[in-house]
């Protein structure tokens, strides 16, 4: 079992490697997470691709630390459908996920009002940057593909400024320039301090969530299913 992982960010990353797992983490660009994603497909003959990692919620329905696993994800006018047995799969050992549309975003979404928008526009429960680049691939590339992601930011919750230019682009923490925006609005900093131990709660989440999956991400629990199908 040979399996890609989109992610964002470099803690997500460490938090899902593992034997057979090859872990391509975007830190939203998502031009070259593409690319990355493409040629693993081609190098690895992968037998699936899934998005896993942290996500913001879209609507007041989900909660800090919920799990939402995606039937689809929306981009533009596409739409990418998950491999329905993946899908169940997933729904099955996470911890009581909800399920629906993804929203696939190349920015971040920081404004409480955006997520409102978004969630009355589309219908999607959540977003992320990396789920449609995935589903992407995964179509052009003939592979099964699922996402399900981890609520790090509630739909009220309005994000400070230092949250969005906070990372490199190897998906790791870009500490001088969050100290820089924190230096020219210091008033962020109590949201700063509430957004980080959410994102805490959410890593947790994941962590537990990895260990539960297993080496297969649930993929390898169709057993038959990839037989009659593969």
């Amino acid at each position: 079992m040979k399996l890609l992982v989109a992610t964002g960010l470099r803690r997500e990353a460490k938090l899902l490697a593992g034997a057979g797992v090859t872990v391509i983490c975007g830190a939203g660009r998502g031009a070259r997470l593409e690319a990355q994603l493409l040629a693993a497909a081609a190098d690895t003959e992968a037998d699936g691709i899934v998005s896993l990692g942290l996500g913001g919620a879209l609507t007041p329905d989900l909660a800090v630390g919920d799990w939402v696993v995606a039937r689809s994800v929306l981009f533009g006018d596409e739409r990418y459908p998950t491999d329905p047995a993946w899908t169940e799969a997933l729904i099955g050992t996470l911890d009581g996920p909800i399920t629906g549309a993804f929203l696939g975003s190349e920015t971040m979404f920081t404004a409480a009002a955006d997520k409102r928008t978004a969630h009355e526009r589309t219908g999607a429960l959540a977003v992320d940057m990396e789920s449609h680049v995935a589903a992407r691939v995964a179509r052009r590339s003939g592979l099964r593909f699922a996402a399900a992601r981890v609520i790090s930011d509630a739909a009220d919750r309005n994000l400070p400024l230092a949250v969005s230019v906070g990372m490199r682009p190897d998906g790791g923490m870009a500490l001088g320039a969050v100290l820089a925006a924190l230096a020219q609005h210091p008033a962020q900093l109590p949201a700063l301090i509430r957004t980080g131990l959410e994102a805490g709660a959410a890593f947790r989440a994941l962590g537990r969530a990895n260990r539960l999956l297993g080496p297969g991400l649930g993929l390898v629990d169709l057993g038959d299913h990839l037989l009659d199908v593969g």
